[in-house]
């Protein structure tokens, strides 16, 4: 016997307000007078959905990505291995060490950073160098900020050239079924416009003082694993034998990354466990909480209403314009990554024009807001260990000017 409609309409309530609550969550960062991260306000919400609509742990496991989840976790290790072998910080180093004038080294800085997060993930690399650029700075007698937020913008830039730069990125080719090497092509001129625009603003634009110092010896970092060269050569190859099979063949992406992963912890020198360790696991329960809240949501057919009405109004969600518009507003309210889900299930029939379009925008829309990327966040928290501080306003005299005018890059690639 079917539920009354008085229960159908009580359930879809309760869900919808659960799902009100998650994005709300994921708009502040956390629940108010609860010390709930995003990570743990997804999870709860999808324990509460489980509970509310009767849904069974099978049918949630359904709901997963499992593709994206294990694509995500294979770089993760893939990273970390490069990370343990001292690369990231050895090449920024590199970098810092060369007689570069102020404009020419943020050029540098910038296609490292966004080369890089292209292959390692923008969070990633991030992470690797914050520490050192922020060192480099105070050596040169450099202010501190237009760097750092420009190392954010350009690993988010970066992050866009491909379908494993960023974890939306992952997600839109798993679920679109993109093409690695068509993805690339059709983004490489507006992620090498983005960075270039990137660059002229920081080298001449307002963010431009500072003076330039000869070059300094190399710098020091404590807290980075020294270089180690095998280590390096190893993980460097592997990524190099995975971006060949993602070009050129079509055996699934999870699993190659999964055996590259596996071969890289077969090691005599790094433990399992410390590679492993390096894991953001928060992301990927994230991940999990926002797919099962999510499946919950779209099986009220609100959402798919909600689409039908705007376009017998004339708003066609895959249409470029509605499309930018609505991923911008969404990357700086909830984030890239819950927007990119919560926009995915109306652009399946679509073709990869509204795919390739959703990453680029995504991905350069976090540049807007401090909030809008955990790249972001990842160097301003950096930075305040060290005593820089890096406010919504310092990062929106950089970031909204450079997002308007790559976001313009992709409109007219787009069009």
């Amino acid at each position: 016997m079917n539920p009354p409609p008085i229960h159908h309409a009580l359930t879809d309530w309760a869900v919808v307000t659960v799902f009100g609550v998650v994005y709300l969550g994921m708009f502040l960062g956390g629940l108010p007078r609860l010390r709930l991260d995003r990570t743990g306000v997804a999870l709860l919400g999808a324990i509460a959905m489980m509970a509310i609509t009767g849904m069974t742990v099978n049918e949630a496991a359904s709901a997963l990505d499992v593709t994206t989840l294990l694509l995500l976790f294979a770089f993760m290790v893939i990273s970390a291995q490069m990370r343990l072998g001292g690369f990231y910080a050895a090449v920024t180093l590199k970098v810092g060490a060369l007689p570069l004038s102020r404009p020419a080294l943020l050029a540098a800085l910038i296609v490292v950073a966004g080369v890089l997060s292209a292959v390692f993930s923008n969070d990633v690399i991030c992470l690797a160098m914050t520490p050192v650029v922020l060192r480099l700075c105070l050596q040169r007698g450099l202010p501190p900020v237009p760097f750092l937020v420009g190392l954010a913008c350009a690993a988010n830039i970066g992050s866009a050239a491909t379908l494993i730069g960023n974890p939306q990125n992952m997600l839109i080719g798993s679920v679109l079924s993109l093409h690695f090497a068509d993805y690339a092509a059709r983004a490489l001129a507006p992620v090498a416009g983005g960075l270039v625009v990137l660059w002229v603003w920081l080298a001449w634009g307002p963010a431009a003082s500072g003076r330039d110092a000869p070059a300094p010896p190399v710098l020091a970092v404590a807290d980075d694993p020294p270089f180690d060269a095998w280590q390096t050569t190893k993980g460097l190859t592997v990524v190099g034998v995975l971006m060949v099979l993602f070009l050129f063949t079509d055996a699934p992406h999870a699993v190659l990354a999964l055996v590259g992963a596996a071969l890289l912890l077969l090691s005599r020198k790094l433990a399992s466990s410390e590679v492993i360790g390096l894991v953001d696991w928060s992301l990927l329960v994230l991940f999990m909480g926002l797919f099962v809240v999510n499946h919950a949501f779209e099986a009220t057919g609100l959402a798919a209403d909600a689409v039908q009405w705007m376009a017998a109004r004339g708003v066609v969600l895959h249409e470029p314009g509605t499309l930018m518009v609505a991923g911008v507003v969404l990357s700086n309210m909830v984030s890239n990554v819950p927007a990119v889900m919560l926009l995915l299930p109306h652009l399946q029939d679509h073709g990869s024009t509204a795919g390739v379009q959703l990453a680029l925008v995504t991905t350069f829309a976090g540049n807007l807001l401090l909030v809008g990327s955990i790249a972001n966040l990842i160097v301003a928290d950096l930075a305040r260990q060290q005593g820089v501080h890096i406010g919504w306003r310092e990062h929106a005299r950089i970031g909204v000017p450079v997002t308007l005018l790559s976001l313009g890059l992709v409109w007219i690639a787009m069009r």
